[in-house]
């Protein structure tokens, strides 16, 4: 019976120390102006966090998980106007992205992969489809200027 109660006792001490230590940390400019606030584990950025401009704007906003930039985010301008956004994972650029235009209009979304395109960028102009591009690894290549050329093409259900 006592050795049973010493070694539960041990077990309970071990996993105390395993006890994560996380904290609502703050990051400020030299000026005093609020840079970064989130969560933070054993000195790594997770959960959510949000930037900001030195100006106070929000800079961008969005989840970390072991220090890595995932799921999705959202980057704003000087002014606090939407610039772009989209998905992260572990790290990396992935999947749609949307880029707008100063006045908030969308100017096009993009496919990434690994932090360059790959797959499908779609252009506007005056909130219309202007133009679709195709990419792989980085590189461009092939172009539409109509959609009824891009739908003979290409499968549709690729720009999911």
């Amino acid at each position: 019976m006592l050795f049973r109660l010493v070694l539960i006792s041990l077990v309970i001490f071990a996993n105390l120390n395993d006890v994560d230590t996380k904290e609502y940390r703050k990051e400020y400019y030299a000026s005093g102006v609020l840079k970064a606030e989130g969560w933070v584990n054993n000195d790594n950025k997770e959960g959510f966090w949000k930037f900001y401009n030195e100006n106070k704007t929000l800079a961008k906003q969005g989840h970390y998980t072991n220090n890595k930039q995932e799921n999705y985010w959202y980057f704003y301008t000087q002014k606090g106007t939407l610039e772009k956004e989209g998905h992260y994972k572990n790290g990396d650029k992935t999947g749609w992205w949307l880029f707008y235009t100063s006045d908030g209009k969308i100017n096009h979304k993009c496919q990434l992969a690994y932090n360059v395109k790959n797959g499908y960028c779609l252009k506007y102009k005056n909130e219309k489809l202007s133009s679709a591009e195709k990419y792989k690894n980085g590189k461009k290549i092939k172009e539409w200027f109509s959609f009824a050329g891009f739908k003979k093409e290409n499968n549709l259900s690729d720009l999911r």
